[in-house]
């Protein structure tokens, strides 16, 4: 036993330091107590999810080396990223909200006099190695240190295109908060963020930042970082409300109808961020379509449209066999055929809900042509309401 022991913690050892660090001690207690963690692992809502590709490995296979596919998984020239400079952003938003969509799940929201940085990769690759893994198809519109000061880092689970461990050093070098979902802050407590400054939740616990409410909520995804996806970490959406404005943001998660009870509970919402890019037929239970994105917002307004709808988790990196702007151009159609106001900023362009929407559809001058258009009803179509 004790050479066993020995082995394993030798293989620990040369692990790489990205793996992050498995729960344990209090933390790992606190876990197995969770009403969510059940037979060793963590539960989504609404039963067992696909975690894994389904279906032929022979038919993803083909779909994913197939030469025409694979063209248009990548944008053809270089992506219009917005020069947006420390000035813009040291200047307080004129409405007291103003997002600013970094790439991929990466969103600057400032709010109520606040500055909340939800899962900033700066990475180059969202791998554990450097040279290896999936890489940006555009370079970080603004360099982490021009962002100035942010009161909390939320991270919405441990993936790497979430959870960037260069980013999180970064980060620990200054004196922001960090709200992570329950056993994830092992992983930064391992990359030296201090335990003080940890803010660890389940679902449906709340904490306060300055004048923020912060609210851990479902989600419908999974986690893991090393060889073997044990499931001792949750994950979540997240709900941040202040004194004037709320929002929320989706994290990772597949379409489940615990949107609704989300949206009861802490809606409405000023703006919504949605995941609805990396997402195929083989993993339908994780990841959302842009008509499953849709269905979210409108579930968390209420049933009708309300808000912005800022679409995220697309055009930074190469995660799925859809073509690169499908999320893009489909989230836009959808939007019309709802009615419901939606945000396209290119990369960190900073925008104000209250005010006019960026909704150039910046995509296609850089894409080639998609396989098909969006399949919407004959005469469906509505002009969107509200702004921009």
């Amino acid at each position: 036993m004790a050479g066993s022991r020995s082995l394993s913690s030798g293989l620990r050892a040369l692990q790489p330091e990205a793996f992050g660090a498995d729960p344990s001690g209090e933390r790992m207690a606190r876990i197995r107590r969770s009403p969510y963690f059940k037979d060793g692992v963590f539960q989504n809502p609404g039963g067992p999810s696909r975690t894994r590709p389904s279906g032929s490995p022979l038919d993803f296979a083909k779909k994913y080396f197939d030469k025409e596919d694979r063209a248009r998984r990548s944008p053809k020239g270089a992506v219009p990223v917005h020069a947006t400079t420390l000035a813009d952003l040291a200047k307080p938003p004129a409405t007291g909200l103003r997002l600013t969509w970094m790439g991929h799940s990466s969103v600057l929201a400032e709010i109520d006099g606040q500055r909340v940085l939800f899962d900033p990769v700066w990475g180059e690759r969202c791998s554990p190695f450097a040279f290896a893994g999936p890489k940006r198809l555009h370079p970080v519109p603004v360099p982490l240190a021009a962002l100035g000061p942010v009161d909390v880092v939320v991270i919405s689970h441990d993936h790497y295109d979430h959870l960037d461990m260069p980013t999180i050093k970064a980060l620990a070098g200054t004196d922001t908060l960090f709200a992570v979902p329950l056993g994830v802050g092992a992983h930064l407590e391992h990359w030296g963020v201090s335990a003080e400054r940890l803010r660890e939740l389940e679902w449906h616990e709340t904490t306060r930042v300055g004048g923020l409410t912060l609210t851990a909520t479902p989600a419908r995804h999974f986690c893991g970082r090393g060889l073997r996806n044990t499931q001792h970490t949750l994950w979540a959406s997240w709900v941040v409300a202040g004194d004037e404005h709320r929002i929320f943001h989706s994290g990772d998660t597949g379409y489940f109808e615990g949107f609704q009870d989300i949206g009861a509970d802490y809606g409405p919402f000023d703006a919504t961020m949605i995941q609805l890019g990396a997402y195929s037929e083989f993993w339908p239970d994780i990841h959302m379509t842009p008509d499953e994105g849709m269905r979210a917002h409108l579930d968390l307004q209420g049933g009708e449209p309300g808000g912005v709808l800022l679409p995220i988790h697309w055009g930074t990196f190469n995660l799925a066999p859809h073509a690169w702007a499908e999320p893009g151009e489909w989230t836009k159609d959808a939007a019309e055929q709802a009615g419901q106001a939606a945000a396209f900023p290119r990369p960190g362009e900073p925008f104000e809900p209250a005010e006019k929407l960026p909704v150039d559809p910046w995509w296609r001058a850089v894409s080639a042509p998609l396989p098909h258009a969006w399949r919407r009803p004959t005469g469906a179509v509505t002009a969107p309401h509200g702004r921009g």
